[in-house]
């Protein structure tokens, strides 16, 4: 859970105001009470008469045998809902809003709504989850489709469905991820910096029928472990109307790639404390996306063709210089064209309020087609004239300098290394979309639970059987499908890398069990047999791990394998998650914040790392990928009320270590929460990262680090030598980092929020002129990067750089943000 000011909320408050803002008839619903342990036989499936032969393999009946869900007390529930069996027809005429709703909200196999989803009476669950499937057809809505907590909306890859609003739509967006209560007060359904697991991809939303112009596609409100993907927005292409593709006025997020966006006044409007979005087109919008607040951002890839409109722009970041909103951006590898301006900023050397504000980072972005200016401020300034950027930087900048510089311009910095092997053919960062196999059939599949005889009942070891189903789908060169099941592993499972292909439905877990020597750590899943060995490739999608109870000896996800192949490579909307969800006995009854704190059980230690690159893996790709420790309990009953999460102490040694020396590629990820460090990067030579985000254990200083483990020399853990006793007593020191680069080069980083919120569960901390939750946030030791945008919360030492000296650390009050700081551009070689 992450704070929030009452300034940014303030600030939040110009976002609202999004044309007919009235809220769509909710729901009844109630939260399921967690009580079944086991997992029942297969259930019958809801009747499909209305999509016999669907092209795409998902909206197939054979792939989801809905067997019963981990938690859920009911036999019948449905994971799997095809729209068309709920009274949905697609057929362009008829008014479908009632229909898909049912879909999104009904809890038995039958097309009636029925409470139980978890919606505007549940803070988060994931005992309900559900995969709602639009075969291919135009389906008609009058007012907004809302999605319960823990949903997956996917279309026909092969036809996009049409999802269109009628003349007379009545609502804030077509589809909504956290809709407004206006009978209380505006409330939302959920905690919008909680709003955790969901998913949209394959859809085509088209507003252009509204009659008045007005409306948004969805309303995406949400925080980690969320994407979009694949999605078409069209709207009205006249001068007058007000519609958006995308309306977003808050959140944690997030990843979004591969979006389309035609006509309205507004393509993409953001607003959140974080985001990585990639692979995004703009046609003929008046503004392609509109920056109305954050802490950070990266846009990549990022393709604006506008109609020269008057006043028409790429990317509009410009609030008053005196009052900035957007605290920074970077825009990389990316163009932008037949628009007035290419990029509005209210950056000002002079005049910036806060100081640091409106942090702007360009590199590799084509603006030569812009007609007036590359990039104008708020007061009319060409700062940039229509041209091919190399690189600009507006901000702050330590340029191989502990000494600050306040510039911006085309030369501000030194240009960043970017090693080759990061580079696509095209010069720009290397990235690759999560894929759906479009064209795959039944008969390319193997099923975990129907083909491999795993039982996915979260209590039958399942080790050896999902061994042998994993070598038998490599061997037949098939996709290794996991069935929505809990699946127990009690020892290291080996994946395939010789072409191996990995789907899950709904995100089944791997649930560890029984690594329990913390002395002797062994991966539970180990992408291929040993450090360094060679393979084709491995593409992991939709899966993910948990731990039940604790299991201090586990190395979650230990990558060995240097693929030879980067396109067959990758991991995509993969998660780990250390307790908080049903069954982990890693929850509030099991760890609550000072029961925990007060003895340190040995019951709350999750595990020994979350994700570890071996030195002699390389080409790993990791895309939307969160390593989560949880800091409150996301089945909490007793908090709905409130609308709170209460919080738990759950102990997790190490986040992420990469050791791979490369090339490593990081798109959208984050690790929270972990206790020695959330991320470290060791003898590297070719990384990337897009915005990478984190957060320090909620209960530190208390213990301090390495408390409740032990360093482990084997693994380099930092030691915290330059941390005083005296400091504890002070600021703490022997904080987690929250990114550690060691022996390193080539390491170059778009964008990053580190952040500490608490002191001991306090967050006096955080507030406003304070910001002494921990004394130091990255270290950096005998490497050669560039990080651009980075923005601290909570820490006093941004960065304490070895080779500029421990005591002369890169400090936060120098670099004062709209929340938190900035640094607009670090960049460290070895001396």
């Amino acid at each position: 859970m992450k704070t929030f000011s009452s300034a940014l909320c303030a600030i939040l408050s110009l976002s609202t105001s999004l044309s007919s803002v009235i809220a769509a008839p909710a729901p009844q619903s109630q939260q399921i009470a967690a009580t079944l342990d086991t997992r029942a036989t297969p259930q019958k499936n809801p009747p499909s008469n209305a999509n016999d032969s669907p092209d795409y393999w998902m909206g197939q009946a054979a792939f989801h045998s809905n067997y019963a869900v981990w938690g859920n007390p009911s036999t019948t529930y449905p994971i799997y809902r095809n729209v068309r069996d709920y009274g949905a027809k697609g057929d362009g005429t008829t008014d479908d809003t009632a229909a898909i709703n049912a879909a999104m909200n009904t809890t038995a196999g039958a097309p009636t709504l029925e409470p139980g989803r978890c919606t505007d009476s549940c803070n988060s669950s994931t005992i309900s989850p559900a995969i709602v499937f639009f075969p291919k057809g135009t389906y008609r809505v009058s007012y907004p489709i809302q999605m319960p907590y823990y949903t997956q909306v996917i279309g026909d890859i092969n036809n996009l469905p049409i999802i269109q609003a009628t003349e007379k739509f009545v609502g804030m967006a077509v589809f909504d991820a956290d809709p407004y209560d206006y009978t209380q007060n505006g409330r939302n359904w959920y905690i919008n910096q909680n709003n955790f697991f969901r998913q949209m991809r394959n859809l085509n939303i088209d507003l252009t029928k509204i009659a008045d112009g007005t409306g948004a596609g969805i309303h995406w409100q949400v925080a980690q472990a969320t994407s979009l993907q694949n999605i078409v927005f069209n709207m009205k292409q006249d001068g007058t109307n007000t519609q958006q593709g995308i309306f977003m006025d808050n959140g944690s997020g997030g990843y979004m790639a591969d979006l389309v966006f035609n006509g309205g006044k507004i393509g993409a409007f953001f607003g959140s404390q974080q985001f990585t979005t990639r692979n995004m087109t703009f046609n003929n919008c008046r503004t392609a996306v509109f920056m109305n607040w954050n802490w950070g951002w990266t846009l990549s890839g990022i393709t604006v063709s506008g109609d020269n409109s008057v006043n028409s722009t790429g990317v509009f970041m410009a609030q008053s210089p005196q009052n900035q909103t957007a605290g920074s951006m970077v825009l990389a590898d990316s163009k932008i064209s037949g628009v007035k301006y290419g990029v509005q900023t209210a950056f000002n050397l002079k005049q910036n309020i806060p100081a640091t504000g409106g942090t702007l980072i360009l590199n590799n972005v084509d603006l030569s087609g812009a007609t007036a200016a590359g990039i104008i401020d708020a007061n009319g300034t060409v700062v940039v004239t229509p041209q091919k950027v190399n690189q600009f930087v507006a901000g702050s900048i330590y340029d191989n300098s502990p000494t600050r510089a306040f510039k911006e311009g085309l030369d501000a910095a030194t240009a960043p290394n970017k090693p080759a092997a990061l580079l696509d053919s095209q010069g720009n960062i290397y990235s690759r979309s999560k894929p759906q196999y479009a064209s795959a059939s039944r008969n390319d599949f193997l099923f975990a639970i129907a083909d491999g005889g795993l039982a996915g009942d979260a209590s039958t070891d399942d080790t050896a059987k999902m061994q042998a189903f994993l070598d038998k789908a490599a061997s037949q060169n098939k996709i290794a499908y996991f069935e929505h099941a809990v699946y127990k592993v009690t020892n290291t499972i080996t994946v395939p890398v010789n072409g191996m292909r990995i789907v899950g439905e709904m995100w089944p877990v791997i649930l560890a069990s029984g690594f329990d020597d913390v002395n002797n750590p062994k991966p539970v899943w180990q992408i291929g047999a040993n450090d360094g060995v060679k393979g084709v490739g491995i593409e992991i999608t939709d899966m993910l791990f948990e731990v039940l109870g604790p299991n201090p000896g586990a190395i979650v996800l230990q990558w060995n394998a240097a693929t030879t192949d980067k396109s067959k490579t990758g991991m995509w909307d993969t998660h780990v998650r250390m307790g908080g969800s049903y069954g982990t006995e890693l929850l509030l009854e099991q760890c609550d914040k000072r029961d925990a704190l007060s003895t340190l059980v040995k019951e709350c230690q999750a595990a020994f790392m979350m994700f570890y690159a071996t030195p002699g893996s390389g080409n790993i790709l990791l895309d939307n990928t969160w390593f989560w420790v949880a800091d409150h309990d996301m089945e909490d009953e007793g908090s709905f009320s409130s609308k709170d999460n209460r919080q738990t102490s759950i102990f997790n040694a190490r986040g992420v270590l990469i050791r791979s020396q490369g090339p490593v590629w990081l798109w959208g990820t984050a690790s929270e929460h972990s206790v020695i460090y959330n991320y470290q990067f060791e003898n590297v030579k070719a990384l990337f990262s897009g915005f990478m985000q984190t957060e320090t254990p909620y209960m530190q200083p208390v213990p301090q680090v390495p408390q409740p483990f032990s360093f482990n020399t084997k693994y380099d853990d930092p030691t915290f030598t330059i941390c005083r006793d005296d400091q504890q007593n002070t600021v703490p020191c022997r904080d987690a980092w929250g990114l550690r680069v060691f022996r390193s080069s080539g390491v170059l980083i778009y964008s990053a929020g580190l952040y500490s919120f608490f002191n001991d569960y306090a967050q006096q901390c955080v507030q406003p002129g304070v910001a002494n939750c921990q004394l130091n946030m990255v270290r950096v030791q005998d490497s050669e990067m560039t990080m651009y945008a980075l923005t601290t919360i909570g820490t006093v030492n941004m960065i304490v750089d070895q080779e500029f000296g421990d005591n002369n650390p890169i400090k936060a009050v120098d670099n004062r943000n709209v929340y938190g700081s900035n640094v607009g551009y670090f960049r460290s070689t070895r001396r």
